[in-house]
C-alpha cells in the first residue's frame, strides 16, 4: 500500500474472501498511571512483540468515562493476519488463499491459517500474558507500584463477577434508577 493504510484496508475489505477476516482488532486498556508519551511507547513495544512485521495501524485516545468521569486511555490496533513474504503481489492476489505448493501463485499466508480453536485460544492467552508483562515492565520503569494480571478472577481466587463493559450505547439505554445504582456501586468499589 506504499505507506497508505486506508488504501490497504480498503483492498483487504474488497479482496479478502467472503468469510475471511480482513483484519483483527486489539482494543487494549492503557494504564492511567502512565503519561500519553509513556503509553505510546508501551503500545509501540506491544506492536513489536505481538504484531511483528504484519501490516497494522494503531491509534490511542483518552475518552472520559460517562460514569465516574475518569480518563480511560486505550489503544485500537488493526492488524492484518497476512504475513509479508517478500513476494510482490497486486491486491487481488495478495488477499487470495495461500498456495503452499506455489506461494507466488497464491496470496500471502495468514498467521491464523490452519490453527484449531485450542491453538487460537492458547495464542490469545499468551498475547494477554505478554501484554500484562509489558504493562508491568513499563509501570516499574516509570516508578509505579501498581501491577496488572492477565488471569481471570476465578484462576486468581477472586470471588466476584468481572465488571461489564457497557459502552456509551449501553449507558444511554439505562434508566435514571439504573444509572444511580451503578454510580453507587462505582463509588463503593473505588472507595470514593
Amino acid at each position: 500500500a506504499d505507506g497508505k493504510p486506508l488504501a490497504f484496508w480498503k483492498m483487504a475489505d474488497k479482496h479478502e474472501r467472503v468469510n475471511g477476516a480482513a483484519y483483527r482488532e486489539y482494543e487494549i486498556a492503557l494504564p492511567t498511571e502512565l503519561s500519553i508519551e509513556q503509553n505510546t511507547q508501551l503500545v509501540e513495544d506491544f506492536i513489536i512483540k505481538v504484531v511483528g512485521n504484519k501490516p497494522y495501524q494503531s491509534a490511542i485516545h483518552v475518552p472520559i468515562a460517562a460514569i465516574g468521569g475518569e480518563a480511560q486511555p486505550h489503544a485500537h490496533i488493526m492488524v492484518s493476519d497476512r504475513l509479508p513474504d517478500g513476494i510482490d503481489r497486486l491486491p487481488e492476489q495478495h488477499f487470495r488463499r495461500y498456495n503452499s505448493a506455489n506461494p507466488e501463485a497464491g496470496g500471502c499466508k495468514k498467521d491464523s491459517g490452519g490453527k484449531n480453536r485450542l491453538e487460537m485460544r492458547e495464542q490469545t492467552l499468551s498475547m494477554r500474558k505478554d501484554w500484562a508483562n509489558l504493562q508491568n515492565a513499563h509501570l516499574a520503569k516509570h516508578g509505579h507500584n501498581e501491577r496488572v494480571d492477565h488471569r481471570s478472577h476465578k484462576v486468581r481466587g477472586i470471588d466476584r463477577n468481572p465488571e461489564r463493559h457497557l459502552g456509551h450505547v449501553g449507558i444511554k439505554k439505562m434508566s435514571d434508577e439504573e444509572m444511580q445504582d451503578l454510580k453507587m456501586i462505582y463509588l463503593r468499589h473505588w472507595g470514593i
